[in-house]
């Protein structure tokens, strides 16, 4: 068996799926893309194919090994993006031509079912009540929401408050036997996250996420020890290499993104290491139904498994939904805020390819907001 082609496709609402050819007609999908970057990964994928085509797809190591390695500048969000859309499309192929899925080939099944979580409130929360109990009645058993939206640094104590009247009513929705977590996203500075985790511990969530940018891990180890909440991190390390001082700083849970992170084979690594930290990992996964796929291969056969993020009805779609591209929606439905084991071979989905070619640039790239503050400086979000 050979590779004889690789195609990509840029999907509403900003996604980038990839398709592997064959020459025996097995077929494999990935989801190589980093949200707002959609074009620029499109071309970094289509270089790496050229390492793909010609060659036996069975190998997905050596390819692995070989897309990360074989150039003198490696690794950082777009290529390690590309590589882990074409290596998810890699492992799909091998599930395929095997029959089995993924998760068997990376040593059977440690659980039946994966927890999942559902996203409330957007980007600029304010009013989340209803938004709660909407998931509830869903049947979530945990939802994650932002702490705010654009924040100045050593913010006021008025903001301090809205955050915790936020989580009040979230602990107050959810009761005591269901989840909420708080995305920090980056927002805070490790100065109010030092002001700010003691105040929400009251509400027990059940982690606070990103308290600090990734390019400020080296702070984490100090908000560890003073911090009375679990801390999360991970969606923007993108090798086993960056998220070691992560771990080695004491955080609770790990996000590695395997649509970012090197994809199925990076990520099942870097879910090894956490669990000589005892941590448990959290996938990213606010992305698309190939994206999804892969991350509950790896859920079903990591023992040291937390929850699922999964994107259907999350705030950033508009124009096309995670179950618009794929032909049987069952493998998609949530029953008890849980997924259920998928057993078709591969990644376990059939990608709607009718549906996916003709979505195919139809719409412009998605783009992150920018934000000021109100003096007119640029705000992190």
């Amino acid at each position: 068996m050979r590779i004889t082609r690789v195609e990509t496709f840029a999907v509403p609402p900003r996604w980038l799926l990839c398709r592997i050819e064959t020459d025996e007609g097995v077929v494999g999908w990935g989801e190589p893309v980093v949200e707002g970057r959609a074009a620029t990964v499109r071309t970094a994928v289509r270089e790496l194919s050229e390492l793909l085509v010609g060659r036996d797809p069975l190998r997905v190591e050596d390819h692995w090994q070989v897309m990360t390695k074989g150039g003198f500048y490696r690794g950082g969000p777009i290529l390690s993006s590309a590589v882990a859309g074409l290596d998810q499309a890699l492992w799909d192929i091998l599930g395929k031509t095997l029959g089995a899925p993924v998760h068997v080939l990376l040593g059977g099944p440690v659980r039946d079912r994966v927890r999942a979580y559902g996203w409330v409130g957007g980007d600029d929360p304010a009013e989340i009540a209803d938004a709660l109990t909407a998931r509830v009645e869903a049947g979530f058993t945990a939802v994650k929401m932002n702490a705010g939206g654009r924040m100045d640094r050593l913010v006021t104590v008025a903001e301090l408050d809205r955050v915790v009247r936020r989580a009040e009513t979230a602990r107050e929705v959810m009761g005591p036997d269901r989840d909420f977590a708080i995305d920090f996203h980056g927002r805070v500075g490790a100065a109010d996250a030092r002001r700010l985790l003691p105040l929400l511990a009251p509400t027990a969530p059940l982690f606070v996420e990103e308290p600090v940018l990734p390019e400020h891990t080296p702070l984490l180890a100090g908000l560890v020890s003073c911090s009375p909440v679990p801390l999360a991190t991970g969606e923007r390390l993108y090798s086993r290499a960056e998220v070691l001082p992560a771990l080695r700083a004491g955080i609770a849970v790990l996000q590695p993104d395997p649509s970012h992170a090197g994809g199925i084979s990076e990520v099942r690594r870097i879910a090894s290491l956490a669990e000589t930290f005892d941590v448990p990992i959290a996938p990213h996964c606010p992305l698309g139904p190939v994206a999804l796929a892969a991350s509950l291969q790896l859920a079903f056969a990591t023992p040291n498994f937390l929850i699922q993020e999964e994107s259907i009805g999350i705030h950033y779609h508009s124009g096309a939904e995670l179950l618009d591209y794929v032909v049987d929606r069952e493998v998609f439905r949530l029953r008890e805020g849980h997924f259920d084991r998928p057993t078709a071979p591969g990644l376990g989905i059939e990608v709607d390819e009718v549906a996916v070619r003709a979505a195919d640039d139809s719409a412009p790239e998605w783009r992150g907001p920018v934000w000021r503050h109100p003096d007119g400086s640029f705000a992190e979000w």
